[in-house]
Order: C-alpha cells, then structure tokens, then sequence
C-alpha cells in the first residue's frame, strides 16, 4: 500500500505546477540518506566491491531505477493514478518476454494466454480513458507509452540484476543503485533546470518527503523484511493489494472515479497475473 501510494502523492504534487524533473529530484534528494544508510548497513563487515560490481551498480542505478522513475512520474501527468499501477503491474509478463529475447528460456503456453489476459485488462482501462477524453486522447496514449517504457525499465534492471545479487547482496545493492539513481536525478535538474525552479509551494516540499520515506524507502525495508519471513512468493502474491489500494487512495484524495470499466480492468490485471505467476511456477 506505501507503494502505492507514490503515484497519488505525485498527482496531489502536480497540482501545485510543479514538472516531473523538479518533483523526482526532491524525492531523490530526501531518499539519498535513507540508501546510502541503508547500502552501508548492509555492507558492515563484506568484502571490498570490484571494480567490475562498481560498473554492473551503476548501470542498473541508471537504468532499473533513474530512468524508470523519471518515465514513470512523467506519464502520471498524463494518466491516472490507477492506470499507472496496472501498467506498473504488468512487470512480470515484461520479465518473462526479456528472458525470452536475450536468454531463449522457455515460455510455458498458460503463461502467454494469462498474460494476453492482463494486457486486456489494461487496454480496457486505457480506452475508457481516451475515449474520456475526446480529442486530448493523444495525451492519455503519450502517458501509457511512458509509464510502459517505465515498466520496461525495471524490467531490464529485474533481468540483470540476478548475478549482482548473488555477489553483492540484495540490500546492498538496492541501497548503492538506488543512491546512484538519486544522483543522476539531482543532476538531471542541474543541467536542465534553472536554480529558481527549485523554489516550489511548501505543499510540494512536505509531499516529497513523504514519497522519500513513507512511499518509496520504507516499503522496500519492509519487503526485504517479508521476504526473510514469508518467501519471496507469498511477498509476490500480497502485493496484489497493491492496484487495489492505488484505485481506493486516488478516489479518497484525487476524486478519481471509481468506474465500472476500472474495476472490470482491475480484475482482469490481477486475474491475468495471477495465473501468470502459477503458471510460471508449474512449468519450473
């Protein structure tokens, strides 16, 4: 759920006339302290990293976690809140068709008709929306192409991140990518932005600390947490609540409509991952 809750906290934010660029570099700029802590916790008392492990963080900093957040916080200026976690949940079915490209494992046929299931689900939101909205359809398909690309993005981190993992540890890793990450979005807005674009409403300020903390370090403290107790399955399936607290934060704080079509398309999302992940596992 406090995942969910940081596509709700940009859209209040953007309220407020703020861009993309200068919303993800407050957030990056409160998370930094909270990773690098989090990277040196879990360092204390591992061995040095390679020069090679130092190249393999920071591409997946850039790539699994700058760019995602950067496509992803653009396209919510575009959609709704609950389209963007539908599209973000697609995640797995975008996992499987990498491995499928660049390693040639093997799709099990339950698989691609659950995963055919959940693009529908999200095809049926995304033309109720852009039917919504008239002639200004074109802005609705601009923000699903980028929250995809998103998606897409930490995909590619998910796909290369297993061998990084095993040398370096999950928590480190997260930790030192991530700080990578808050890097390159501080710079972002260095290089494009003008100073006195940091000067925002005090709203936008308190909202950023809440998505650095509550939103985006404190949920993967806890996932980490839930994975040691649980297993990374049961962690998998609980966070299905995760598109139906989206719908029900953005209708209380956002005034977002809660339609038929959402919760046809909503069902139909987590239907489609559902079966897709029980699939996976019956075919390893």
């Amino acid at each position: 759920m406090a995942f969910s809750g940081k596509a709700v906290i940009v859209k209040l934010a953007y309220r407020y006339g703020v861009d993309a660029v200068t919303l993800l570099m407050y957030r990056m700029l409160f998370a930094l302290p909270i990773f690098l802590l989090m990277a040196w916790w879990a360092g204390r008392g591992q061995p040095r990293l390679a020069r090679r492990d130092w190249r393999g963080i920071v591409a997946l900093g850039v790539c699994g976690y700058y760019l995602a957040s950067f496509l992803d916080f653009a396209g919510l200026a575009y959609i709704t809140a609950g389209l963007e976690r539908l599209i973000l949940y697609l995640n797995p079915t975008l996992v499987m068709l990498l491995g499928w490209l660049l390693y040639r494992q093997r799709v099990q046929r339950g698989q691609i008709a659950a995963m055919l299931l959940s693009y529908c689900g999200v095809a049926l939101v995304f033309g109720v929306e852009a039917w919504g909205q008239g002639a200004g359809g074109g802005h609705t398909a601009w923000g699903v192409l980028l929250v995809f690309g998103s998606a897409a993005s930490y995909a590619l981190y998910l796909v290369y991140s297993g061998e990084m993992v095993r040398r370096v540890g999950a928590l480190r890793l997260v930790g030192l990518a991530t700080s990578v990450a808050c890097v390159c979005c501080v710079l972002q807005f260095l290089l494009i932005r003008p100073l006195d674009a940091a000067l925002v409403a005090p709203e936008v300020i308190w909202l950023s600390v809440l998505n650095a903390t509550v939103c985006t370090a404190v949920p993967v403290l806890l996932v980490m947490l839930a994975i040691e107790r649980i297993g990374a399955a049961l962690t998998a399936q609980t966070g299905m609540i995760g598109p139906l607290s989206t719908i029900a934060l953005a209708a209380w704080l956002l005034g977002e409509a809660i339609t038929v079509w959402m919760v046809a398309g909503t069902v139909l999302v987590l239907a489609g991952i559902y079966l897709f992940t029980r699939a996976g596992r019956r075919g390893a």
